[in-house]
């Protein structure tokens, strides 16, 4: 994801404006400095999205939408033993249609399969492996994953500009110096920042009969950290 943030500072009036996708740089003037920097800002991840899908498929739509339900009961029901209020897990669709057989020249309908996909936010991550087991257990849903985010994205892209133009600034400095001259204020500065996006799939196995359950993939590990970038094109005042 990128998003792109555009200040411009004449004289002393201060104005911060959305701007296009890699902004041009203004023309160079004389008596100044213009500067592109990385800005970087990383954090552990502090929140887990758990994503699945619920399919139920009966030979008329009624019995379809009422298999759907039931399952989607047991689904709250793992929430609520999990301490999780059933509340705070998201559809994000839900849809139900015809299932056909076009194996002859003429489709034959057989049947109606109901689709929803949920998404379910979790801060607590020791909740991740019951949820992600329990779900396994009840065999009602498919396409499980997991991904890792930070909840405050907007803050993270702040502070990974604020790191930026701080870079850029040190950089105009020491140009300056070199040039025997001081730096003066900032008079121009684009900003782009971009959030990577980094689905961590993973899938519940049940164990078999008589065998102990092995650790579930991921233990022990931990989420890899968010970060966050911002390239800044900079130009400054010499004095």
């Amino acid at each position: 994801m990128k998003s792109s943030l555009f200040l411009a500072l004449p004289l002393l009036f201060v104005s911060l404006t959305a701007a296009a996708q890699n902004a041009p740089a203004p023309l160079p003037a004389p008596n100044t400095v213009s500067v592109s920097a990385d800005g970087k800002y990383e954090a552990a991840p502090d929140t887990a999205l758990i994503q699945f899908r619920i399919s139920a498929q009966e030979e008329n739509s009624k019995a379809a939408y009422d298999h759907a339900s039931r399952s989607a009961e047991q689904v709250r029901d793992l929430l609520r033993k999990n301490g999780i209020d059933p509340k705070t897990a998201q559809i994000g669709y839900f849809s139900i249609q015809p299932v056909y057989d076009y194996r002859s020249p003429k489709r034959k309908l057989v049947g109606y399969r109901v689709d929803t996909n949920v998404t379910l936010k979790l801060h607590d991550f020791s909740k991740i492996g019951p949820i992600v087991q329990g779900l396994s257990d009840l065999d009602i849903t498919d396409n499980q994953s997991i991904s890792y985010i930070l909840d405050n994205m907007e803050d993270a892209k702040i502070k990974a500009a604020r790191n930026g133009v701080e870079r850029a600034r040190a950089e105009a400095a020491a140009i300056a110096e070199s040039a025997g001259r001081s730096l003066g204020e900032l008079t121009y500065a684009s900003v782009d920042t971009f959030e990577p996006v980094r689905p961590v799939p993973m899938r519940a196995m049940k164990a078999s009969a008589g065998v102990a359950a092995l650790p579930e993939p991921t233990a022990e590990f931990s989420p890899q950290n968010v970060t966050v970038t911002a390239h800044v094109n900079a130009v400054f005042g010499l004095k």
